[in-house]
């Protein structure tokens, strides 16, 4: 009994120590007053406020189109990668994805550095695409390493038994494999949209002074200080992310637990 409090006080410090900063914003994101240190009342006003601010909204906007974006074409580029590095020999393969965890590895400031003097030597005006380009550069290598596991679990027979009994090799990809390997190529899609959505470092230095996403506006914000409708806009962000998390969850044990008649 002693043992089992220890271990569950134990965990509660932990969570506590993660969640308070987010419990401490949401509750600021109802706070009346805009004082962090003094509550002046519950209110939805900030959450007005934020739906009015034409700079927000279109920072919101610019994140989560070229997170999407991003997310989707390094999904795709980095799919076609895996499976084309999975049917190479043992020797090529390893170098391969050394190389690939290479980007993972380098601190942020010099993948970003490093693709801004790559911009700036083509004389590529730096904004949207730049950006964009960035995102997809950086995402590929976490799509790739979500993939590979599913491949190497994958029965080569299959694939090769769709081909005999008359099958595209397209057909065959699209009925045979991908099936087998969607839950990575989705772990991959939700990882490289996450990070896209998280990422300040490499936009900033490849963005130019055209856009701003949410990331590059905080940091802005900061500096003359946060306004209250960033705590209401973080607070609906987590929320969402909360919410999806649970969606995905439940439908994974449901599938895992089918009911069986006799």
């Amino acid at each position: 009994m002693v043992k089992k409090f220890f271990e569950r006080f134990y965990i509660g410090i932990i969570l506590l120590f993660l969640y308070a900063p987010i419990i401490i914003l949401i509750g600021l994101s109802f706070n009346k007053s805009k004082s962090r240190s003094k509550w002046g009342g519950f209110t939805f006003h900030w959450y007005k406020e934020l739906f009015q601010n034409r700079e927000i909204m279109n920072a919101l906007y610019t994140t989560l189109i070229i997170a999407f974006l991003s997310a989707l074409i390094a999904t795709i580029i980095g799919t076609a990668a895996a499976i084309a590095m999975n049917s190479m020999r043992k020797t090529p393969r390893t170098i391969l994805m050394g190389i690939t965890n290479i980007p993972m590895l380098n601190a942020d400031i010099v993948t970003g550095i490093s693709l801004m003097l790559i911009f700036v030597a083509l004389r590529y005006t730096l904004g949207f695409t730049s950006v964009l380009i960035a995102h997809i550069t950086f995402n590929i290598p976490y799509v790739i390493l979500s993939v590979m596991p599913k491949l190497r679990q994958l029965n080569p027979s299959t694939f090769e038994a769709a081909l005999d009994l008359g099958a595209t090799p397209v057909y065959a990809f699209f009925k045979v494999i991908l099936p087998d390997i969607f839950p990575g190529v989705i772990s991959g899609f939700f990882l490289a949209f996450t990070m896209s959505l998280d990422d300040f470092v490499i936009t900033h230095f490849t963005k130019g002074p055209s856009i701003n996403t949410l990331s590059t506006k905080i940091y802005t914000e900061v500096r003359k200080g946060i306004k209250p409708e960033m705590y209401a806009l973080s607070t609906l962000l987590f929320v969402t992310v909360l919410l999806l998390l649970i969606i995905i969850n439940r439908r994974g044990v449901t599938k895992k637990a089918p009911i069986t008649k006799i």
